[in-house]
Order: C-alpha cells, then sequence, then structure tokens
C-alpha cells in the first residue's frame, strides 16, 4: 500500500510541472465543447397514439371452425419490423421529407433514409396493444406530417398483409388437395389389384393366415372327435344286435324257410334302409344334394340295398337247399328292429362326420400350404393399407383445412382482423425535447477536466523529472553516489505562491464559469417544463 501511495504521489509531483500545459487544453476543450452545445440546433418531437382492438364477437361464436391466427402476435411483429427500407422510402415520399427533388444525389438519399430511420420510434404499452409513434425533426409540422404518414403505413400494412396470407394459404391448400387427391386414388387402384390378385387367400372376416389355420385346425379335431364318438356308438349297437341275431336264430332261419316258398323278406335291412332314408329326408330339408352328410347318406342307401337284395338271394337259396321247416318262426322282435335301426342311424352319422373331416383334413392342407406364402402377402397388404390410411387421413384433414381458411377469410371480411383507434393524434410538441443542453454542459465540463490531467499525465511521460533519489537509481539502475540541495531564497518562495495563486484562479474561474452556465441551463429548463 506504501509503494503505491508513493507511486501516485510520484506521478502527481511530476504532473504539476505541467499543469499550465493542462490548464490551457482544459480551457481550450470547455471552449470548443460549450460552443458546440449552444450551436446545436433544437430539435422537436411530433408523436401519436395508436390502439389496436382485436377483439371481435364473431371470432368466439366461430372457435373450431375458422382458423383464428394471433392478431396480438401479428400486430407486434407489425410494430417491430415496421421501420423498413421500403417503408421508410414511402413515408420520405409521403411526407415530403426529399424537398430536393431529382437534384438529391444517392448518397443524399441514402443518408436522408438513415436519418429518418433513426429517428423514428414505435413504443408499445406493453399487452394493452397501445403504440405510440414518434418522429423527431427540426422543424415541427415536418415531424407531425412524417408522424402522419408513420400511422397510415402502419394501419395499411396491417390489412394488407393479413389479407395476402389468407389468399397464399388457400392457394397452396388447394394445390396440396389435388397432389393427395391423386396419391389416393393410385393407391386405392393398388390395393384394388391386390385383392383381386389374391381373392382366394383373403378372409372375409379378416383374419390372417395364421388365424384361419387354428381355426380349422379347431374344426378338424372337433370332427375327428366327434367321429371317433360316433363310431365308439356304432360299434356298440352293433355288438347289441348281434347279441340279440344269435338269441333269435333258430326262429329267424325258420322264419326265413318258411316264408322262402311265399316271398323272401330282410326285415333288418328293410329297417335300416327306411331310416337311412327317413334321416336323408330330414337331411335335405337342411342342406343341398352336395352336403357331406347328404353324400354319405346316399351311398350308405346304396350299399345296404345292394346288400339287401344279396341276402334275399342267398335266403332263397338256402330256402330251396334246405329241408322245409314248420310254421313256428315269426319275425325278428321288436327289440331287434330297434337296434337295427339305431345302428343304421349311427351308420349315417358316421358317413356323415367321415365326409366332415375329409372336407377339414384337405381344407387344413390348403390352408397349411397357403401359411408359407401368406406372410409376403400379408405385409404388401398393410404396406398397401398403411399407405392408403396415411393419404386418406392428410386428403380429408386438408379438405377439413381449406374449409376452415374459407371460412377464416369470410370472418376477416366481414369482422377485419383488427380495429385501429387513434387515441392521440399526429401533434408537434411546440418545445424542443433535444439537445439536453445541461447534460451535454456537464459531459464537456467532464470532457474538460478529463482533457487538462491527461496533457498534464503525457507531458510528465515524455519528459519525466525525478524528485527522489531511489526513484532516479531505481529508474536508472546506477548507483547514485550523492544529492546536492537546492537553496530557495524568498523571492523564489514568493513567486511559486504568485503562480500558485494563478493557477488556482485560473482553475476555479474554469469550474466556476461551466458551474455558472449549468445552473443557468437548469433555470430555463425548468421554466420550460412549467
Amino acid at each position: 500500500m506504501d509503494l503505491l501511495l508513493a507511486q501516485f504521489f510520484s506521478i502527481a509531483r511530476r504532473m504539476w510541472k505541467y499543469r499550465w500545459y493542462g490548464l490551457v487544453v482544459a480551457w481550450a476543450t470547455g471552449v470548443v465543447g460549450a460552443l458546440l452545445v449552444f450551436m446545436m440546433p433544437d430539435r422537436y418531437e411530433a408523436s401519436a397514439r395508436i390502439y389496436v382492438d382485436t377483439q371481435s364477437i364473431l371470432k368466439p361464436l366461430m372457435a373450431g371452425m375458422a382458423v383464428q391466427p394471433n392478431v396480438d402476435m401479428q400486430v407486434g411483429m407489425l410494430s417491430k419490423t415496421l421501420i423498413s427500407r421500403p417503408n421508410v422510402e414511402k413515408l420520405v415520399r409521403m411526407a415530403d421529407l426529399d424537398l430536393k427533388g431529382q437534384n438529391q444525389t444517392k448518397a443524399e438519399v441514402e443518408a436522408l433514409i438513415d436519418k429518418v430511420s433513426t429517428e423514428l420510434k414505435i413504443v408499445s404499452a406493453g399487452r394493452d396493444n397501445l403504440f405510440t409513434l414518434t418522429y423527431r425533426d427540426a422543424d415541427p409540422e415536418t415531424a407531425k406530417r412524417a408522424v402522419q404518414s408513420l400511422v397510415t403505413i402502419f394501419v395499411e400494412s396491417s390489412l394488407g398483409a393479413q389479407r395476402k396470407d389468407t389468399a397464399t394459404a388457400a392457394s397452396f391448400i388447394t394445390d396440396q388437395i389435388k397432389n393427395y387427391e391423386a396419391k389416393l386414388e393410385e393407391a386405392e387402384g393398388r390395393l384394388k389389384e391386390f385383392r383381386l390378385r389374391n381373392l382366394k387367400l383373403m378372409s372375409a372376416d379378416g383374419k390372417d393366415s395364421a388365424g384361419r389355420l387354428a381355426e380349422i385346425s379347431g374344426q378338424l379335431e372337433r370332427s375327428r372327435l366327434e367321429l371317433r364318438e360316433a363310431v365308439q356308438a356304432r360299434d356298440a349297437a352293433r355288438t347289441q344286435l348281434d347279441a340279440e341275431r344269435s338269441r333269435n336264430a333258430s326262429s329267424t332261419t325258420a322264419s326265413l324257410l318258411q316264408e322262402s316258398s311265399q316271398s323272401v323278406s330282410t326285415p333288418e335291412l328293410d329297417g335300416r334302409i327306411e331310416n337311412v332314408k327317413r334321416a336323408l329326408d330330414g337331411l335335405l330339408q337342411r342342406y343341398t344334394e352336395q352336403h357331406p352328410d347328404i353324400v354319405a347318406g346316399r351311398k350308405l342307401l346304396k350299399d345296404l340295398e345292394e346288400q339287401k337284395r344279396k341276402e334275399v338271394a342267398e335266403l332263397r337259396k338256402q330256402a330251396i337247399n334246405a329241408p322245409a321247416a314248420g310254421a313256428g318262426g315269426s319275425n325278428a322282435s321288436l327289440a331287434q328292429q330297434e337296434m337295427s335301426r339305431m345302428l343304421a342311424a349311427a351308420e349315417v352319422q358316421v358317413a356323415g362326420l367321415r365326409a366332415r373331416v375329409d372336407e377339414y383334413s384337405a381344407r387344413y392342407a390348403t390352408a397349411l400350404a397357403a401359411v408359407k406364402t401368406a406372410p409376403q402377402l400379408e405385409a404388401e397388404q398393410a404396406q398397401l393399407n398403411r399407405d392408403y390410411a396415411i393419404h386418406k387421413k392428410n386428403y380429408e384433414d386438408l379438405v377439413a383445412r381449406r374449409e376452415s381458411a374459407s371460412i377464416s377469410g369470410e370472418l376477416d371480411v366481414a369482422s377485419g382482423v383488427a380495429d385501429f383507434k387513434l387515441i392521440d393524434p399526429p401533434r408537434a410538441n411546440p418545445k424542443p425535447v433535444a439537445p439536453n443542453r445541461l447534460l451535454l454542459l456537464a459531459a464537456v465540463l467532464a470532457l474538460t477536466l478529463v482533457a487538462g490531467l491527461f496533457t498534464a499525465f503525457v507531458g510528465s511521460q515524455l519528459r519525466p523529472v525525478f524528485h527522489d533519489a531511489g526513484e532516479l537509481r531505481l529508474r536508472t539502475e546506477l548507483p547514485v553516489l550523492g544529492v546536492v540541495s537546492k537553496l530557495v531564497s524568498d523571492a523564489e518562495r514568493r513567486r511559486d505562491r504568485l503562480d500558485l495563486v494563478r493557477f488556482g484562479v485560473a482553475s476555479g474561474g474554469l469550474v466556476a464559469i461551466f458551474a455558472v452556465g449549468l445552473s443557468i441551463m437548469a433555470i430555463l429548463m425548468s421554466k420550460q417544463v412549467s
């Protein structure tokens, strides 16, 4: 800390030697700065306030049917981008700011546009959509005309931009609808060709090949189970019938031999044939001739009739060769007839189930063969369906948005984008708002002091003087052999004191003049405000 203080005082002693140079530069800077401040022309400000009303009673009523843009955001963005070069050029022409007309050079036109762009201000009052438009110029009437032109451009730009955006959006959506309509027709054609090409492999219930295979496998297993149950029931009925036949064998043989001289009959086969016919009649009432159960029943009926013919021939042959028997025999018992009927019905059921099992087996084999090629076909169909669904969804969305855009355009025409209300018309302040001479004079005073101190510091650095032997030894890095002191006389002391007084008067006069000027400017400005 002591070292820093020592360096500070050393620099101050060096600067003191060049104090008069610094004072001269300070006075020159102060005089020039004050003249420039008082020579600056007055500038007047014109302003206007606009309120943008974005509320409309139709917009809440049409919510969900029409596209309602964020008008507040659009107005805010317009206020930020309004001061663009095309708008400034238009404002210059509208406000007659280019009075020189054709005599202006390109550089002058560019300078004028830059100047107008700098002076124009659009200030927003927050979320209330209240905007203040200001412009400053040396002529208050010119500033007023510029603000009036800016208000006109502000209103026209918002209306034209919104209508242009609506027309552009409607045209774009119409073009996209035509494009997606062609894509949708193409996707429908590809899907139709695929379905026609693979019609046999398509399922009406929407199941895939694995699902159809599992369904047919389940039906086949159920049919096989029913067939096994029917075969077991038939075998049981046949066993009971054979037992009954063995008990009535003698009576049946006698009866056959007795009736062979007149007529030969087969009650068992006749009962079975009758049962088969009744079963066929019942099936024909429900199914067609091509049904597997009917085909199996007719085949069984044919086999029974053939068997009957063979048995009748055999019985007649036995009746002729065998000795005559007593007439004690009788027809088959009622139990044997009932068993024969049950056996015939079981035969019909077994035949129908066997035909059903054969049919499901063939279907299962076909479905199993189709499973190998089904994944590729299903993947192709899924891709076609996905493309079709995407195009259809986009097409429907675009059609809905086109209608929404049409309603939005009509809504804008009916209610308007926004209502521009001129709260304060363009008005020029009769009192100048710039320059702020009080602040500028204070800045000139600060610049004057800095210039004087800087001049003295530069002089001390260009031609340094050493007031201490230690500092001299530190700077030159040479040993100091001795120091010769200066004897100051009384006359020199009086001259130094007089010099100090003159410097103080000159410095204080400079500060006093600026202080008086600042006071006068403060009084004048307070009177203008009041």
